[in-house]
């Protein structure tokens, strides 16, 4: 049994990882400012003796005593992130420094919830771990993509000039249940325009490229990622290697609902990335990891969830 600190942990991904640990018999503290999460994704835990929960901004230091620690704070979808582009920034990288100086004060193990955003518009195609990237430093999604980079340097700098255990991955387009009904992602998008039964809101020509991973299989690729050996910091591709184009996913989205919507296309965004996909193959070496769950079981689970909150 191990203290574990999540940051983010009321959010998407960090609720279901804290539920995992819980699983595993660990002491949690999931720590949360509430601006993307939300106390409905964990309030089933709160009975739980070994979990606590601390309203806390990563961007001030946190004292608390843990072996381990989760740093998934930071809002990860455009809508979120662009709101408050500086907060944002400052969430990735000034969160990351005080999470690294905890880790180094409490001698704690630390992985950063980094992302596939790292790579920008690629030009390799499917996405290895030693590419360097496409990035605009000064786009309106800079605030995301260069404040994550920025973590992983500070990351590896600590590992480097203070031999912290540190682990990093980067996360592929994840989806399922407790996503936010608004946080303008694709998957959470379609789901909530067909069982509204709106149009369907498609950028570009729906000929961009996304790789979706079910939450269920990302968190165990955290989970394995966090107990390799000490020597093994990644960076490491979590993700699932499947490609769809958004075209392709509406279809499904559409045919699984039952939904009579439409198909309506927008100009394709800022700095949009065409395709992006994964190489998981280092994933798999060390990790032994792979995804499981298809799609289409996927994008049922999500549907039945999203199902009860928007008529809630």
């Amino acid at each position: 049994m191990a203290r574990i600190l999540v940051t983010g942990g009321a959010g998407f991904l960090g609720s279901h990882l804290c539920e995992r640990l819980l699983e595993a018999d660990h002491d949690v503290l999931c720590v949360d400012n509430y601006f993307t999460g939300s106390k409905r994704n964990v309030e089933h835990l709160l009975q739980n003796p070994r979990f606590e929960v601390l309203r806390h901004d990563v961007t001030f230091p946190l004292y608390v005593e843990v072996d381990q620690i989760y740093n998934l704070a930071c809002p990860a979808s455009p809508v979120h992130y662009q709101f408050d582009p500086v907060q944002t920034t400052k969430t990735s990288v000034h969160g990351a420094i005080n999470m690294l100086g905890l880790a180094k004060r409490v001698k704690a193990r630390i992985l950063q919830a980094s992302t596939s955003e790292v790579y920008g518009d690629p030009e390799v195609h499917p996405q290895p771990e030693g590419y360097w990237g496409k990035v605009n430093p000064i786009g309106i999604r800079s605030c995301y993509d260069e404040g994550k980079r920025c973590a992983e340097t500070l990351f590896f700098d600590y590992w480097r000039q203070h031999q912290l255990e540190i682990k990093v991955m980067r996360i592929f387009n994840t989806y399922g249940p407790r996503m936010h009904p608004s946080d303008g992602r694709v998957v959470s998008n379609f789901v909530v325009q067909a069982l509204k039964g709106e149009p369907i809101t498609i950028y570009g020509d729906g000929s961009q490229t996304r790789s979706f991973c079910y939450v269920d299989d990302l968190i165990e690729g955290m989970i394995r990622l966090m107990n390799t050996p000490a020597d093994f910091t990644g960076p490491v591709n979590i993700g699932n290697p499947g490609e769809f184009t958004m075209l392709q996913l509406a279809e499904r989205v559409i045919a699984l609902t039952g939904s009579k919507s439409e198909l309506v296309f927008h100009p394709l965004p800022q700095d949009d990335p065409k395709q992006r996909r994964p190489d998981i193959s280092l994933a798999r070496e060390v990790l032994d990891w792979q995804p499981t769950i298809a799609l289409e079981q996927g994008l049922q689970k999500t549907i039945d969830y999203f199902a009860k909150v928007v008529k809630a």
